[in-house]
């Protein structure tokens, strides 16, 4: 998606083409509107300085100090400016639980609408000119449910569960898309003090059972397409499980299920909750409690569960929503990443807690250009208007971005030259006025106004984590869909939360100061050449410390356990293997990992040693160096080549030069690529492991060319240095 921003920019920038007299006029036209706006603004802001509530415009409030180290140390501990003296652990005084977080909402907010789904109409086969047949639906309005609805359904569900021998602080697993059913019974589990163990909707068989027996559940809340097609498998591996609950209502009946599973719909498990004979009392939570035990996407190996107790999760949301102005019950939030990740369930907790809307979606649904969507007919944007949505660049979000990107591409390729020109120069004007901290009314209503309804029209945050958004894109989404873009960072392990940028900030590749939750510091990497005496920024391993860290991995060694600290003050601590830098407005900005582990734009996982371990196994291969950048989608590699099997190769196919000139040749990297992917696919590789462009080498790695250490082991900093223009041609296409 980067790759097409970077030349939606290059397209935006051609001036040269433009009409002389249009431009005039354009620029004649910023000049009266600027003159006549100046005015105003200017005794607005002498009025409320003089009143002691000057704020400052975007761009003064942009430059403010965000955090600022408590000990005045550059490796920190940073805090948030308004959390200098005491980090923030929840919303409101004595809600120390999700279950009473959910009966404030829910006493405050009764009537609101709180969970809605869209109504099925019709579903039909729709074959593609190349042949292939796509299932496309048409949907209706959005059915609600209200917040006493909801919290009279999780308390019944709840109920019905225990019932069924379900007991506290017994775990119980869901496995499930992201819909309103998943939080439903997530809030039956908090309220009941039934750890809730969370596995991804896309792992496979071996990863969920491995979850299932580790965290021995006999019970598991599922939907019916799950159960059929991934959960049915593997249940033979998984000898405690007893009861299966379908979200779904029909069918009611079960048959052909293994001796010893009893599988039921969640309505009729709530009818049962309801049975005056099942009713009990209730047992709350404490704060420590465990409240959800999330396993991680297992891209690393077996995948590890990580305990998270109720006082971390109301942290970790009292840090997020202070960072978004104005959240309030007139907001809506469009649901549709995976709610088994933690910066989905902490973003609809967010909307909970301050009685938002939630309507739930799916990356097939999501817009009206979605794959799912019948032609002609809505997507889940266009009816829900949502006002708040994550927009992280994870695969799903990404197709979705590069579907909307086209989308407009097209319709400025269909204008005539007119039209086009206005739009180019209403694009680069707004991107100077974002670089200087001014809003752009005009032309976000007469020239973007219908870009920005392919996201409903409405939307006034957008907020991005889990990977790095490119600059390209982050300035796409500021300009087309004319609302900020909160970019965040955190993981699992601190419940999502770490930072998230103002949203007046609108300076790129950084992902903010602190939230008042937490603190982190910096700590020296020597190996990486990375400390906090450096210039002009300090740098290191970022720690982050406060109520948000979690209680750890759950059932593993201890050695696996060394991430986390506790300090001399009892506060938890999480060593990240990310490496960033402050700067002096107290931002942070993630410039490297600790590890050989990279999260692609797309939001894939890719151990570079795992790669490189494979790809050595290919005759053609001496030495090789996988390469990946959170920017991009794909991974490169550097490859020193074996001179017999490569001058073999190039005989084969007629290619002639001198050695360095065979590994410069265009034609041999081809060749040699080829074979490595199929090595690479022979061992099993997912294709976005395998390396999609490479660099032949000449010259061999020795440790006298600095390249390797005396062990041979990769040098990868020095590495990336010495091919940095390599890096470049393989990522820009030249």
């Amino acid at each position: 998606f980067s790759t097409l921003i970077s030349s939606f920019f290059i397209k935006m920038k051609l001036k040269e083409d433009l009409n002389p007299m249009l431009l005039l006029l354009f620029h004649l036209m910023v000049w009266i509107y600027t003159f006549i706006t100046f005015l105003p603004s200017y005794l607005l802001s002498w009025v409320s300085r003089s009143d002691g509530i000057f704020y400052g415009t975007e761009e003064e409030r942009a430059k403010r100090a965000k955090a600022r180290s408590v000990l005045g140390r550059p490796e920190g501990p940073y805090r948030a400016v308004s959390a200098i003296k005491r980090l923030a652990t929840m919303l409101q005084p004595g809600v120390d639980t999700l279950d009473k977080m959910f009966e404030y909402a829910a006493m405050k907010f009764p009537h609101r609408d709180c969970l809605g789904t869209r109504e099925v109409i019709s579903e039909e086969d729709e074959r593609q000119s190349n042949g292939k047949v796509f299932k496309k639906v048409v949907l209706g309005d959005y059915r609600w449910l209200s917040y006493e609805e909801t919290y009279t359904a999780a308390s019944q569900l709840g109920s019905g569960l225990a019932s069924l021998g379900q007991r506290p602080k017994t775990n119980i697993a869901i496995f499930c898309e992201t819909r309103a059913e998943w939080l439903i019974a997530a809030h039956a589990c908090f309220m009941y003090n039934f750890p809730l163990v969370t596995l991804y909707s896309t792992l496979g068989g071996p990863a969920i059972a491995h979850g299932l027996n580790e965290t021995q559940v006999t019970h598991i809340i599922t939907s019916r397409e799950l159960l059929e097609t991934r959960l049915k498998a593997i249940l033979i591996e998984v000898p405690r499980l007893q009861y299966i609950i379908v979200v779904d209502n029909t069918p009611t009946s079960w048959p052909g299920y293994p001796r010893g599973i009893s599988v039921h719909n969640m309505a009729a498990v709530q009818k049962l909750g309801i049975r005056p004979e099942n009713a009990r009392e209730r047992k709350q939570p404490l704060p420590s409690d465990i409240a959800v035990i999330m396993y991680t996407s297992g891209s690393t190996g077996v995948p590890k569960g990580v305990m998270i107790s109720h006082s971390n999760i109301l942290a970790g949301i009292t840090g997020m929503a202070e960072r978004i102005p104005n959240l309030c019950e007139e907001d809506i939030y469009i649901a549709y990443l995976p709610l088994a990740h933690v910066l989905e369930l902490s973003a609809e907790l967010v909307c909970i807690s301050h009685g938002c809307s939630i309507g739930y979606s799916s990356p097939q649904t999501l817009a009206d250009q979605s794959t799912k969507i019948k032609r002609g007919s809505k997507g889940d944007t266009s009816v829900l208007q949502p006002t708040l949505m994550a927009a992280v660049p994870v695969c799903q979000s990404n197709e979705i971005m590069d579907r909307i990107y086209k989308n407009v591409m097209t319709k400025v390729e269909e204008m005539n030259s007119v039209q086009r020109t206005l739009f180019i120069l209403a694009y680069n004007y707004k991107l100077e006025q974002l670089a200087k901290g001014y809003s752009t009314p005009l032309c976000d209503r007469f020239v973007f106004r219908k870009v920005r309804s392919l996201l409903g029209g409405q939307t006034r945050v957008l907020l991005s984590g889990g990977a790095p958004l490119s600059a390209a894109t982050q300035r796409f989404m500021n300009v087309c869909f004319c609302c900020p873009v909160g970019q965040g960072y955190g993981l699992t392990e601190t419940c999502g939360a770490g930072t998230i940028s103002e949203l007046w900030d609108y300076s790129t590749g950084r992902v903010g100061g602190p939230l008042v939750c937490c603190e982190i510091k910096l700590k020296d990497w020597m190996e990486g050449g990375y400390r906090s005496i450096d210039r002009p920024h300090p740098r290191g391993e970022i720690l982050i410390g406060g109520p948000n860290v979690t209680m750890g991995y759950y059932k593993n060694d201890p050695k696996k356990q060394e991430d986390f600290f506790v300090d001399e003050n009892n506060q938890r601590w999480f060593c990240t293997g990310d490496i960033g830098e402050f700067h002096e407005d107290g931002c942070l900005k993630i410039i490297d990992r600790k590890k050989d582990l990279v999260k692609l734009q797309a939001g894939e996982y890719v151990s570079l040693g795992k790669v490189e371990a494979v790809l050595k196994n290919c005759s053609l291969i001496d030495n090789i160096c996988v390469y990946a950048n959170s920017d991009e989608i794909y991974v490169i590699g550097f490859v020193v080549p074996n001179q017999k099997h490569l001058l073999a190769l190039a005989e084969r196919y007629g290619v002639r030069g001198s050695w360095e000139e065979l590994c410069n040749s265009k034609t041999m990297e081809e060749l040699v690529l080829k074979m490595l992917t199929e090595a690479a696919l022979a061992a099993q590789l997912e294709r976005f492991e395998i390396p999609r462009k490479i660099r032949l080498s000449p010259e061999p790695w020795t440790p006298e060319t600095g390249l390797v250490t005396d062990a041979f082991k990769l040098k990868r900093k020095e590495l990336k240095t010495h091919y940095q223009d390599d890096i470049e041609r393989m990522y820009g296409g030249k």
